[in-house]
Parts: C-alpha cells; sequence; structure tokens
C-alpha cells in the first residue's frame, strides 16, 4: 500500500484529536504533600483580596491576564523568589512592600492553593465574591 500525502494527513490530524482528547477529558493530577495551616491561609487570603491580586492574576484559571496563574507557584519558586518579586516587581507587575507578617499569611495561601493540585476549573462553580467553590 503506498502512503499518499491526503492518507498521511488524515493519519496525524486522527491522531492530534485522539492525543488531544487524552489529555484534556482526563487532567493531570499531582500528588501534594505539603503542610499548611488553614487559619492561616485563610487569614493570606484576606491579604490576596486586599492587595487586588487577583485582577492582575489567576487561580484554577479564574482571575485577571496580566500575571501567570499562580496554583502551583509555590512548587515550582521558592520562597525566598517569590518574596522577591513581590518585593521588587517584574515587568508590569509594581514593586508591593508588604509586611513580614502579612507575606508569610499570603504564601501560606499560595501553599495551600498549590497543595490542591491542578484543579479541573469545570468542576468548579464561581461565587459572586469572585471565588471558586467545588460542585
Amino acid at each position: 500500500m503506498r502512503i499518499t500525502p491526503t492518507y498521511l494527513f488524515v493519519l496525524l490530524c486522527f491522531g492530534f484529536l485522539v492525543y488531544s482528547f487524552t489529555i484534556y477529558i482526563k487532567p493531570s493530577q499531582q500528588i501534594k504533600t505539603q503542610q499548611f495551616d488553614a487559619s492561616i491561609a485563610a487569614e493570606g487570603k484576606l491579604i490576596w483580596q486586599k492587595y487586588n491580586c487577583q485582577s492582575c492574576h489567576q487561580l484554577y484559571g479564574l482571575g485577571g491576564y496580566l500575571g501567570p496563574d499562580l496554583t502551583n507557584v509555590y512548587s515550582r519558586k521558592n520562597e525566598t523568589i517569590i518574596k522577591g518579586i513581590i518585593g521588587s516587581g517584574v515587568r508590569s507587575m509594581p514593586a508591593f512592600q508588604i509586611p513580614d507578617d502579612e507575606f508569610t499569611k499570603l504564601l501560606e495561601f499560595l501553599k495551600q492553593a498549590d497543595a490542591s493540585g491542578n484543579a479541573d476549573y469545570r468542576n468548579y462553580n464561581v461565587l459572586p465574591n469572585g471565588m471558586i467553590e467545588m460542585q
């Protein structure tokens, strides 16, 4: 059997569709073993809202589009780098002079978001206050 360009194109398209289907039908799950204090993380959520981080950044794909999604930033960067980025600002992000106690709470909130894994946003409801909850 001779492979024609049309046959090869159809075969590649079919392979792409199968590959895409397997990726998006079953989102990747990562097991997180980080420990966090839920009460401090709750206070960190208030710090997140106080500095209006959600206007530029996303959590679980929800929020602003100017900055990156910060759902798993805690596992990608260490605390020193996160503090440096927040304190000095980068590109279009302004520098924030956050007190150490507030930074600790904000970091605990980011640690909690990271520990929850990679959320499939299709399983969440958006609340009127802009936050999300599982269905």
